[in-house]
């Protein structure tokens, strides 16, 4: 993963109501949530669930499917698993802050 979509998917994290929306997705699993079913866990105007729900689709961080007459979301765990990776791959390797000085952080 690049640093700049890394960037743009944790922006689109940064909300307190979107991070709870991907924890409600993550808990649920494979089988995703109804657009109702988020909506009634958090107790707020549908409205405002599409707007928090557009940017994290616009981010890649859910995705939906419609089944029928619902509308499902689902954790993008491929994506999620990305930004975990790139925040963590170079985890306690140490680091020399004057070799860091000619060293860029990779894009």
């Amino acid at each position: 993963m690049e640093t700049e979509e890394a960037a743009t998917a944790l922006a689109k994290l940064g909300h307190p109501m979107r991070l709870r929306i991907v924890q409600y997705l993550v808990q649920a699993g494979e089988g995703g949530l109804s657009v109702g079913d988020i909506q009634s866990l958090l107790d707020i105007p549908g409205s405002t669930l599409s707007h928090h729900v557009a940017h994290l689709l616009s981010g890649g961080i859910i995705y939906q499917k419609r089944q029928g007459r619902n509308l499902r979301c689902f954790a993008n765990y491929d994506k999620l698993n990305d930004l975990v990776t790139l925040l963590t791959d170079k985890c306690c390797v140490g680091i020399d802050p004057v070799r860091l000085q000619d060293t860029p952080i990779k894009d």
